[in-house]
């Protein structure tokens, strides 16, 4: 049986000061809806999922501490259905808990792998990529599929995958090699080349591949997770082993090795607006644009000003801008956080700096 898990466990430093330890990037309502309103990201691949599998087929995996957060906003997901990690141990053992858990329950499960921070359009494109890559494990059961998106850009903030032989089923490729984010000119070349294509972070492979591969690369955390599952009181020998195993990515652990066997991980085309939501200006692709190219939500007015990204979450506090160009302003009740457009990715910096002189107090 076709399932999916659904990553929900970061934190999103990035997004500070909007996204806080004890409410996420992926909890907040910041993808804007027709006619007004907003909803989570959460919420988003949530619903893209139920657009290829029936609801109860449909996990997602968390941070214990934001457990209600998560049944709050997705009050169809089965209470059975929600994987809470009592410490983050890297995602080769969130994946290979929720793999575990999957297979417990449903042992020839195939499972797919995505993540809380992107926005997809259109939904249709994503759920036909999402069931060509179930359809191959039907013909190579030991593969491990990843979706690959079309480049639109010589983008260097993604890694690639370069695209092989064909394989059997049409829209699907053999991954040739795996590519770290690139510097300018080489992502031109490969964006020139037609060969390569930005690598999504999300999975298909079946949940008893990824615990056999853990077994051989990663045996510490397999024989932790065998632990978990097999325990009468799961709960409390999840709380006493997960925070014991090795932090390591799934990357590392299990698609590393894999690739090295030939035709053993493929590639399926993924051709959407894709918009991975890590910063402040990814997230400006959320917002609504006014005509001088300012990306706002909340009170907000601009005069003589171009090119920011502002955002306001209090609903009686003005935001307003003369003479700003290409900066990032977000106001919350307890921070108001500015920066250069260029400087957005030197938030989580900024983040450590406030915890080092305020701990605790606005992260």
């Amino acid at each position: 049986m076709r399932h999916a898990v659904i990553m929900a466990g970061g934190s999103g430093t990035r997004l500070w000061p909007l996204s806080r330890s004890a409410r996420p990037k992926q909890l907040l309502d910041v993808v804007a809806e027709d006619g007004g309103g907003a909803h989570s990201l959460l919420a988003e691949a949530f619903t893209r999922l139920q657009a290829v599998l029936p609801t109860e087929q449909i996990w997602v995996c968390t941070a214990a501490r934001y457990g209600d957060m998560v049944r709050e906003a997705l009050p169809e997901l089965g209470p059975d259905r929600l994987i809470l990690e009592p410490v983050a141990r890297d995602t080769a053992n969130a994946v290979g808990l929720a793999a575990a858990l999957v297979a417990d329950v449903d042992p020839d499960a195939e499972l797919a792998v995505v993540s809380a921070d992107h926005v997809i359009r259109p939904v249709e494109r994503f759920a036909d990529a999402l069931r060509t890559a179930y359809d191959c494990l039907a013909v190579r059961p030991r593969s491990l599929v990843t979706l690959g998106i079309t480049p639109t850009s010589p983008a260097t903030g993604f890694g690639y995958v370069q695209k092989g032989a064909p394989t059997e089923v049409a829209g699907a490729a053999e991954a040739a090699s795996f590519r770290e984010k690139p510097d300018r000119a080489t992502a031109e070349g490969y964006l020139a080349s037609g060969e390569y294509v930005w690598n999504s972070g999300m999975f298909v492979w079946r949940a008893q591949t990824v615990l056999d591969a853990l077994a051989d690369h990663l045996p510490e955390s397999a024989e932790g997770l065998r632990r978990i599952v097999a325990a009468e009181d799961r709960e409390a020998v999840l709380a006493e082993v997960f925070p014991t195993l090795p932090k390591i990515s799934v990357d590392y652990a299990v698609l590393e090795p894999a690739a090295a066997e030939p035709g053993r991980v493929l590639v399926v085309d993924l051709d959407v607006d894709w918009l991975d939501v890590g910063s402040w200006p990814a997230l400006a692709g959320t917002l609504d644009t006014d005509e001088a190219g300012n990306a706002v939500r909340g009170l907000v007015v601009t005069l003589d000003s171009s090119g920011n990204v502002v955002l306001s979450d209090d609903p009686d506090h003005l935001v307003a801008l003369v003479g700003v160009r290409d900066s990032v302003v977000v106001h919350t009740a307890d921070v108001t956080m500015v920066c250069p457009v260029g400087d957005a990715e030197r938030v989580k910096q900024l983040l450590a700096a406030a915890e080092e002189r305020f701990p605790g107090r606005y992260s």
